[in-house]
């Protein structure tokens, strides 16, 4: 990845306090009605989450789908990280794509909120396999 260990730390640190941020916007973006946005914030914080994880163990992805396949790969396949929380993950970004990129999509409460408190539960056992 060319980071110096330093470096990769504090990136990991930036990542996972990205990852905090984007959730923590979630319930004023679901009190407010803007679904899709719920969603896409959900997303990215399980996104940087992932991202976090890979780079504090060395693995390098440059794309969205890479993230999915490695964390697959190295820590699912693995029973490093619960199978459900690889499949929430996978929904998700699913869920994004539709609602960001498809026509005549309205999102509604029902499309996010299945979707928050296992990706707070995401975020935080990449948070415990990073600390340990």
């Amino acid at each position: 990845m060319g980071l110096n260990e330093t470096d990769r730390k504090e990136l990991v640190k930036y990542k996972l306090e990205k990852a905090r941020k984007l959730l923590a916007e979630v319930p004023s973006h679901v009190e407010n009605e803007f679904y899709g946005t719920a969603t896409n914030r959900l997303y990215y914080a399980c996104f940087h989450a992932a991202s976090a994880l890979l780079i504090n163990d060395g693995h390098r992805a440059d794309t969205h789908s890479g993230v999915m396949t490695l964390l697959g790969l190295h820590y699912v396949t693995k029973n490093k990280i619960e199978e459900s929380f690889g499949k929430m993950y996978g929904r998700l970004f699913n869920r994004r794509q539709k609602d960001d990129y498809e026509d005549w999509v309205i999102p509604n409460e029902n499309d996010v909120k299945p979707f928050i408190e296992p990706a707070e539960q995401f975020i935080t056992a990449i948070e415990k396999l990073i600390s340990r």
